[in-house]
């Protein structure tokens, strides 16, 4: 029987230090685009593509981010008493998204070890890593797209997108041997190349499926200058074993974890909501930019 992908990983223990101060007391992940959090558009990209059981890779200061897809029985008695019933309804809905399970990374280690991590929570199974600064609108969902080639593939899948040949030096770039409807397979994966360097203009961006022999990859990669152990590298070692694909997800990304990422995705999404579009157009018009 063909593996199915049921769990999905959010890295959400880094300090958030491009958005101080605002980060200071909260979690860079509870900033809102519009008035959603940036994460609860990660954790309903999940859902859209079947996934419902959430595991949170957190840190001390992010107990924001359990609590707000907990039930909230103060606030709902409020809002009921009050008769917002609009709002009671999606406050409920929010608690009941996902079955949400989270597990501490003591120490900034890196992105690999932050998978490495959640080894028990995920077990002997494929599973999905959504890293929530990148806020994707696609339809179907890019969760859901990356699994459809899962189910053929049954192997690892790493999320690309294009990106000009000038910025090849600022992103990871995958190198591939052979392309098929959207789906490469991958040769190599190199951490930020010298644009004379680079074999390809095809950035990883923030979508993983995973198969559970990561986990053994990841124990064995060594840690970087940094100290940290990256998921790249990890992945590369896989890549020795067996075949490891590219997938360009089809949809818009925004890369909502530098400044003027975050203000375009809030323009992009307020714009596309139906009780702000107009106003909202009306006053960008006005402005005089």
């Amino acid at each position: 029987m063909a593996a199915r992908v049921r769990k999905v990983v959010f890295p959400a223990a880094g300090l958030g230090t491009r958005f101080l101060p605002a980060t200071k007391a909260q979690p860079k992940e509870m900033l809102t685009l519009v008035d959603k959090p940036i994460i609860q558009y990660g954790v309903e990209e999940a859902l859209a593509a079947g996934i419902d059981n959430v595991i949170l890779v957190t840190s001390r200061g992010k107990s924001a981010i359990e609590d707000h897809f907990d039930i909230s029985a103060e606030l709902e008695t409020f809002l009921e008493s009050r008769k917002k019933t609009a709002l009671l309804g999606e406050m409920r809905q929010i608690a009941r998204l996902a079955n949400v399970s989270s597990v501490r990374q003591g120490e900034a280690l890196g992105l690999g070890h932050a998978v490495l991590v959640t080894r028990e929570l995920v077990g002997n199974e494929p599973f999905a890593v959504l890293l929530p600064d990148d806020v994707l609108d696609a339809e179907p969902a890019g969760l859901k797209q990356m699994i459809d080639v899962f189910d053929r593939v049954q192997g690892p899948i790493i999320a690309v997108e294009r990106v000009p040949w000038d910025s090849v030096s600022s992103y990871g770039i995958v190198e591939f041997s052979g392309e098929s409807e959207g789906v490469y397979t991958l040769t190599d994966l190199v951490e930020k190349p010298k644009r004379e360097d680079a074999t390809s203009n095809l950035a990883i961006i923030g979508r993983y499926i995973l198969t559970p022999d990561i986990f053994g990859e990841l124990e064995a990669t060594s840690h970087d200058r940094t100290g940290e152990i990256q998921l790249t590298n990890g992945i590369r070692r896989l890549l020795k074993k067996r075949p490891v694909y590219g997938y360009e997800i089809k949809g818009v990304r925004h890369d909502a974890g530098n400044k003027l990422g975050y203000l375009k995705a809030t323009v992009y999404f307020a714009l596309k909501r139906q009780d702000l579009a107009e106003e909202f157009k009306e006053y960008l018009r006005s402005l005089k930019l």
